[in-house]
């Protein structure tokens, strides 16, 4: 699942760049400056449940 995890990343932001350029979603930069803390907590959270799950 770890290594799955990373790649969904990847290709979820990757996506809403795309989307972002084709004018099809409002622009990212402006919410990924305001809340890319958020994407560390959710990422150590997740890292957390793992742990505890083995």
């Amino acid at each position: 699942m770890r290594s799955s995890f990373g790649a969904l990343v990847l290709i979820v932001v990757g996506v809403l760049f795309l989307l972002s350029n084709l004018g099809w979603v409002p622009q990212v930069w402006p919410l990924l400056r305001k809340w890319w803390p958020i994407t560390l907590i959710i990422a150590g959270v997740i890292m957390l449940l793992e742990r505890r799950g083995k």
